[in-house]
């Protein structure tokens, strides 16, 4: 597979996470908030690293969105305004996978959702923007 293959996939992948969290919360019933989060979370991940990809950096295999965010403000300063919906969304990389790890509501889920459309559109804008 070749690099721009590679970081299509990446935001395929983050895409396909986004249409997931998104129906998990708003079309199923019952609604499945703690995948909507775990999904969020996944989107914003994959954006991540599909950035850095482009950046020709193979991305380290780690959930924390906050040392991603981090590589990527190695090549643009900008990331600094998604540093906060990382930090958000952090937490729910392993916590919701687990029972009794932790609790969320369906408005937590509704406003993770956000935050991930925010961190993929953020990435996918970058990479678009730097490509012209």
């Amino acid at each position: 597979m070749n690099v721009n293959d590679l970081i299509r996939e990446w935001f395929l992948h983050s895409h396909n996470n986004l249409i997931t969290a998104r129906h998990v919360i708003e079309d199923m019933h019952p609604k499945q908030i703690d995948i909507s989060c775990y999904l969020s979370q996944q989107c914003a991940e994959t954006a991540l690293k599909g950035y850095l990809q482009f950046k020709g950096i193979e991305p380290d295999k780690i959930h924390n969105l906050l040392v991603l965010c981090q590589s990527c403000l190695e090549y643009d300063n900008s990331f600094n305004a998604i540093m906060n919906p990382c930090s958000d969304l952090n937490k729910y990389s392993n916590a919701t996978r687990y029972p009794n790890e932790l609790e969320v509501d369906e408005p937590a889920a509704k406003a993770a959702l956000e935050k991930a459309k925010t961190i993929y559109d953020f990435c996918f804008a970058k990479m678009t923007l730097e490509r012209d």
